[in-house]
């Protein structure tokens, strides 16, 4: 009777340990988050400030701005291609072209391309600087002169971007997904730092989701808040993840991570460092952090950066399946990353990256679903043993869950006070409504699926895993965005 009574303080008194160190870890962990939060306001109303029409008309005939290569991976984004494609063709950008790289589709991506813009094979004239995989074929536009198509054998988002790298003629690139939408006027936005007089090594944009909105010719004609609960919540994290986490990190010297989905790169940076690594699975972190760590090498003043109002839109998934594939490989990828780059981590020589960006990301967000899980299960454990604490979990609840929906419900009002991108009140409810339920059952789903990261990458797993697109709501009298949802991811 002893020895059970003895083991039984033992339990209780490790469970205990086990509860005030899960409440500490989210306790810092949010309060990093209200900082950048904090950080964000001013942020936002500087670049707020010099947004307005007035410094675009500055900019549309400004020799000082750089022309620009678009780069667009693509793999079989049938459903989408050709209305993406036509958005980047009529960016309202005074130096343009269009680099569009078929990384080896199985299905009408290069026919639907070659028939919507009548595209015919050229030579081969371009530098492999960066190794790729097999180049098939270069084709040009009849019909749109600052258009390149690479056809190649598949090799990956990575070796997609290379090809497109190496086709590339401006010395300054903006790598998009092909399932992207750009605001017309979003690369005169992105390229405010060049009239500022600004280093500029990498430039971020907000990236906003499409799904539930109206597409006409590759343009966001009506921005709506998907009412479904998968895109509807996604859409708030969004909201969340650009509005001050990216941010608050302009004011610590630059996030680890710029959206493959939107950013712009100097040309001669990507290639010091090698261009994209086709091993990995999230190629954007990894080539953002190689990007610091050469910048940081050979003493360049150009800053990373992130910038609010230039907006891309981007298709997320519907179904649960197609979540847990991207969500799982995110993770995946950041675990890798952060392990690759190992050396940074607390290293004097990378300065705030080395001891604020690295460890943030390598204490708070790749360990967040392991600690997470950890609280759920001690809390399970002490129900088991008849040993619950209450005030454990309540104050879980706060500085997890609780905290989130504060975030979560403020860059809601921020979107409300500032760009206002949905200007319904239906989309504003739908926002706060969604801010309400994402830590019932998505919060926990989201927790389950990176922790399958951790094990996927100790067996070494590489794969993508496939992504069906649902495809643009397209408005009925666009013969060209003809294209229907076809109910999967």
């Amino acid at each position: 009777m002893m020895e059970i009574e003895s083991l039984r303080a033992v339990a209780v008194g490790a469970l205990h340990g086990v509860d005030t160190a899960i409440i500490v870890y989210f306790l810092v962990l949010n309060s990093f988050y209200a900082v950048l939060l904090l950080l964000a306001i001013p942020e936002l109303m500087e670049h707020w400030r010099i947004s307005d029409d007035r410094n675009l008309g500055l900019l549309r005939g400004a020799d000082v701005i750089p022309p620009i290569s678009v780069l667009v991976p693509a793999y079989n984004e049938q459903s989408t291609i050709v209305p993406s494609v036509l958005s980047f063709l009529t960016l309202e950008y005074p130096h343009l072209e269009v680099v569009v790289v078929n990384d080896g589709s199985t299905d009408r991506t290069m026919e639907l391309l070659i028939a919507a813009y009548e595209l015919y094979e050229a030579p081969a004239a371009y530098p492999h600087v960066v190794p790729t995989a097999e180049i098939r074929g270069y084709y040009r536009s009849k019909v749109y002169s600052k258009l390149t198509c690479v056809d190649k054998a598949n090799g990956g988002k990575g070796d997609s971007l290379n090809a497109a790298l190496n086709a590339a003629r401006f010395p300054y690139v903006l790598a998009v997904d092909a399932d992207t939408l750009v605001e017309r006027d979003a690369l005169l936005r992105l390229a405010r730092p060049f009239l500022l007089g600004e280093p500029v090594a990498a430039v971020g944009g907000t990236v906003r989701v499409v799904n539930g909105s109206t597409v006409k010719h590759g343009i966001v004609t009506d921005a709506r808040v998907d009412s479904r609960w998968l895109p509807g919540i996604q859409t708030v994290e969004y909201l969340r993840a650009f509005l001050f986490g990216r941010l608050g990190w302009n004011r610590i010297g630059g996030s680890l991570i710029i959206s493959g989905a939107f950013g712009l790169f100097k040309q001669e940076h990507l290639q010091a460092v090698g261009g994209y690594d086709t091993g990995s699975v999230t190629e954007d972190m990894d080539v953002v952090v190689r990007l610091h760590k050469h910048l940081r090498a050979i003493g360049s003043s150009d800053a990373v950066q992130f910038i609010p109002d230039p907006v891309a839109w981007t298709e997320v998934p519907a179904t649960l399946s197609g979540l847990h594939r991207q969500r799982e490989r995110w993770h995946r990828g950041l675990i890798a990353t952060l392990i690759a780059h190992r050396d940074v981590c607390f290293n004097p020589r990378y300065g705030r990256l080395g001891f604020v960006a690295y460890p943030f990301f390598l204490f708070g967000e790749m360990l967040a679903p392991a600690i997470e899980m950890l609280g759920y299960a001690a809390f399970g454990a002490s129900l088991l043993f008849g040993i619950a604490d209450p005030e454990f979990a309540l104050l879980f609840l706060l500085v997890s869950v609780g905290f989130g929906f504060l975030l979560s419900l403020w860059a809601t009002v921020l979107e409300e006070v500032s760009f206002r991108r949905y200007p319904g009140m239906r989309d504003f409810l739908l926002l706060v409504w969604f801010s309400v339920i994402e830590s019932f059952g998505y919060r926990q789903l989201m927790v389950l699926f990176r922790l399958q990261s951790y094990w996927k990458y100790l067996r070494g797993d590489r794969r993508w895993g496939s992504m069906e697109r649902e495809g643009f709501i397209t408005a009925a009298d666009n013969p060209v965005d003809t294209f229907q949802p076809s109910g999967r991811y």
